[in-house]
């Protein structure tokens, strides 16, 4: 079972970028990329 994270936009993308390149087995999207929340959804709304 792969791990699945969901960055927050407020978050540096860097550490998104990091994250997939030292750890191809994790899954990462950073909110108001494809597919994933828009930006500016609240917490609540994600949650």
């Amino acid at each position: 079972m792969n791990l699945k994270y969901l960055m927050d936009e407020n978050v540096d993308p860097v550490y998104a970028a990091q994250l997939r390149r030292q750890r191809s087995d994790l899954i990462v999207w950073t909110v108001g990329e494809p597919n994933t929340p828009n930006r500016g959804t609240l917490d609540p709304e994600i949650l």
